[in-house]
This record gives structure tokens, sequence and C-alpha cells, in this order.
């Protein structure tokens, strides 16, 4: 008989310490602490000195249920963080100049004969008709008449088939967070770590040291030190895969301005001529960036790209940020786990930042070594997050890919990419056969897929054969039916700055 694997461990874990805070840093804090609750003792580490860099003002439908599980009420935490309610992602200019399609949070029509909508649109193209996609999609067609109200709870009306985000002050969704971790028993310490100790035999961390000596000791460590890695890295020197080959963007300058008209649910990128740009729009500010490749745009220039998109005049400081595309070799090494930007960088063209949070930390949660542990938690836990990357990589990477234009040396260079095994196999069997490649793990489901291809005029050559059992006057009648059905629901929904007003309002 074989012999069970030796234990890494067979320390129980009781003291747990969180380098670094931040978004990354308090949502740890929060699911350790509302979830294990007083069976682990929280102490997070985090100097005031250093500052975060905020990423994640724009969120995931993810988030909602993350929140719902530690009891957080909707209403409080959105006045709170000055927040709006988020139905999707415009892109703007990303297939072709003048092109603009929302990514939204819920599906494209309704399946026929348990096929999917799209395959009919595709016969409907293939006809001689150009069905425009926004009509097909009740979260799209909300946003783009500023409409929101909360899903209907019974799952046979058409106003339950969407879900929502936020659009949030990423340091005030920190502050909250830290407020509600303190009232139920995690401790925070002000200081900077200076020195990482680790027992000689195995290799673990035992203690950090602070800038003014004290020491303090833990069983387990989570890494929520930014960029630096400082557990991660700087100590374990666990290595970087570098994706800039793929992702070239390793720069982003940033302001704020006030927002002009109403309050849009939700977020905008708008491709430019080296990278993209975003519009965040809060109920205080609206959050804008540039994000682009050092090697195509200057510093100067990016500014000015900046400042010429916005809706009006800054009122921060333009702020510039580098980062290198990719994610640590492994997120879990010894007794400690990188969460956030510790563990890897994906630029936000897709709202990533605090889904990768919430799944790093969710996950470590489920597999949560109270009891010690063998190499085997730490393998499954690298894998899942290996893949958490990989997934959102080819995603990212599709919108740069599945484009015509060619009108700066950046989009020439995209479009000459060689892509990842696993996207080209993607993207080759949906653009043959309407068909798309399911995930178990993964942040974004077929319809997400197919907002991209569609939406950026990226059209299979063939459908599913069970579309043509449709007579050419049934698929018309459906389709009709299909834009009729949510044109309806759509004008009946509550203006989103209304909601916000009689439910979520920011002092």
């Amino acid at each position: 008989m074989a012999s069970m694997p030796k234990a890494e461990s067979d320390m129980p874990v009781r003291r747990v310490a969180i380098i670094g805070g931040g978004t990354a840093g308090w949502m740890s804090a929060a699911g350790l602490v509302g979830i294990l609750g007083d069976s682990v003792e929280v102490t997070l580490i985090e100097s005031a000195a250093i500052g975060t860099i905020g990423v994640g003002e724009a969120t995931l439908p993810h988030i909602r249920f993350f929140n719902q599980r530690l009891g957080i009420d909707e209403n409080e935490l959105m006045a709170a963080t000055g927040a709006t309610y988020k139905l999707g992602i415009e892109f703007r200019d990303w297939g072709r100049i003048g092109d603009s399609y929302i990514h939204p949070f819920g599906d494209f029509g309704f399946p026929i004969n348990r096929v999917g909508f799209h395959h009919y649109l595709a016969r409907a193209r293939a006809q001689g008709s150009d069905p425009h996609l926004d009509a097909f999609s009740l979260p799209v067609m909300a946003a783009r008449k500023n409409r929101f109200q909360p899903p209907h709870p019974d799952p046979d009306n058409v106003l339950s088939t969407f879900g929502y985000a936020y659009q949030f002050d990423a340091g005030l969704y920190a502050k909250f967070l830290r407020g509600w971790c303190e009232a139920r028993g995690a401790s925070r310490i002000e200081g900077r770590v200076v020195d990482v100790r680790q027992d000689a035999e195995s290799g673990h961390v035992t203690s950090v040291r602070l800038e003014d000596g004290r020491t303090m000791e833990a069983d387990f460590f989570i890494d929520c030190s930014g960029f630096r890695g400082l557990l991660i890295e700087q100590a374990l020197g666990t290595g970087y895969k570098d994706w800039t080959n793929y992702l070239p963007c390793d720069a982003a300058v940033t302001a704020a301005c006030d927002p002009v008209g109403p309050l849009r649910p939700y977020t905008t990128a708008t491709a430019r001529r080296s990278g993209w740009t975003w519009r965040i729009p809060l109920q205080h500010r609206v959050g804008n960036g540039y994000v682009y490749s050092s090697r195509f745009e200057d510093d100067d220039a990016a500014r000015d790209v900046l400042l010429g998109a916005l809706e009006s005049p800054a009122k921060t400081e333009p702020r510039t940020l580098r980062f290198t595309t990719g994610q640590r070799k492994k997120s879990w090494v010894g007794n400690v786990v990188a969460v956030g930007l510790s563990g890897g960088f994906l630029e936000p063209l897709e709202s990533t930042g605090i889904y990768l949070i919430q799944e790093a930390i969710t996950t470590l949660i489920e597999m949560f070594p109270q009891n010690g542990w063998d190499a085997a938690e730490p393998a499954e836990y690298n894998r899942i997050m290996d893949e958490q990357f990989e997934r959102v990589r080819d995603f990212l990477l599709l919108h740069y890919v599945a484009t015509e234009r060619d009108d700066s040396p950046f989009w020439r260079h995209m479009r000459g990419l060689d892509l990842p095994g696993s996207l080209a196999e993607k993207m080759a069997l949906f653009t043959r056969s309407g068909r798309v490649t399911s995930y178990e793990v993964g942040a974004f489901k077929d319809a997400s897929w197919l907002a991209v291809y569609l939406g950026q005029g990226v059209w299979p050559a063939g459908y599913d054969p069970v579309a043509d059992h449709l007579s050419d006057a049934e698929l018309r009648a459906e389709i009709d039916r299909a834009r009729g059905v949510i044109d309806r629901a759509t004008d009946g929904m509550s203006a989103h700055e209304r909601y916000i007003d009689a439910h979520c309002k920011a002092a």
C-alpha cells in the first residue's frame, strides 16, 4: 500500500495575519471573520503611509453574493461607498471605430427548442437580415434607457432574467469593510513591515517585524501587499508568469472628474490608439483612466489622451501607475497565500480585479487549513487560481484580437499576436459552428463571450441545425416577439438615478 503524503503542517491554524489593507486586505479579513467566525484570530497590518492602488471601482455580479453571504445590507453599502448600479460594460470603437456594444449581465433572447437564441440570429443574418444585438438583451436595453430595478423574484417573469453589479469607491469599500470587521473581532495594526522571518527547516513564515521593532507572529499569512509581493515574492521567491506578450499594456494614468448628465448604470471602455480609457460613474464623481502600452505611447501623450477624454475638468491630479500583466507562479506557498495584486494583475478591462480577490479568499476559506495541511491543498488551490487567471486573460485578449482595427501601430501589433492555444481553439469552434465552450470555473459564461464576439462583428459561419426547424415566418415572429417583450419590460423599469435617490443615496 502506498504511504500517505507527509503533512506539510500538522499545526492547527488559529492565528492569521493579513499583510496589507486596501480592498484585498479587508475583503480577506471580512471573509475570514464573517465565515469562519471566532475559530480564527484575524490581525491585519497596514501602513497609512504606503497607500493603496484602489483597484476595482467597477465590479462583476459575483460581489453581491460575497456581501450577501456576510450579511451586509446592500443599500447601506451603496450609500457608504457612493455607489451606482451596473448592468454591464459598454465598449466603444473596439471592433471598428464608431462601433458600440454593451457586454450585459444577462442572456440574449430566449432559447427556442433548447437552442441558444444567437443561433437563430445567425440564421437570420445568413438570410440577409441584420438584427441589432442590443434589442435582445434586457440589461442592455435598460442600460441604454438609463433604467434600473432589482431582478424580479419570480423566475417566470422576464424582469428576473438579468444580474447586476456595483460601481463604487474602492477606498470607501475598504473603509466600510474595516469597520465591519473590527466590530466582529478583527484587529488592525498600524505599521510598516520591514522584515520577514522564516523557519529554517520548512521555510514557513513565522513572523514579521515592523519598522518600530514590534514583532507579529501567526500560524498563517495572507499577502495583500500589492505589486511588491512582500511575502510571496520578496521572502519566498515564488516567481512570476509574465503575460505582456499577450497583453502588452503596462501603464495607466488615472483622474477623477465631476459627472455631467444622468448617472449611467454601466461602465464605458473606449478603445484608443494605444490602449483604452475607462469611465466609471459614481454618485459623487466619475472615475477615469487610460490603460496603455508604454511601447507605443509615452506618459505625456497618455496624460493628454486621458484629459482630452474627460467630460469635465479633472478634480484630481493625474496619477501614473506601472504594472506587469501576469500571475505568480504559485498563489499558495508554504503557509502564505497571495491575494490581490500580490498574486497577479490583469488590466481592468472587464472589472475582474475584485472578482479575483473574491475567488482567492473564498477558495481559501473552502479549504482552510484549520487542522494542518499537506501538499494536496496548496496544489488544488493553485490549480483553481491558475484556471481563474488564465480564463480571464483569454477573455480580455479576445477584445483585442476580435477586431478590424489597423489604424495605429498598437492595433496592428495586436492583430498579429500568436494566441494561447486555449483561446485559439475556443475562437475556432465559435467561428465555425456558433458554439461556445463552457467552463465550470471562470468568471465569464456563454453570454459574455457572445457579447464580445457578436458585438465586435465576429459572426459564425454556421449555426445549430435545429434553428432550421422553424419556417421563415416563424423565425421572424420569434425574433419580433423577443424584441417586443424586452422593449416593453425595460420601458416599465424605474429611472436609475430615481431608484438610487429612493433607496441608497449617499449622504
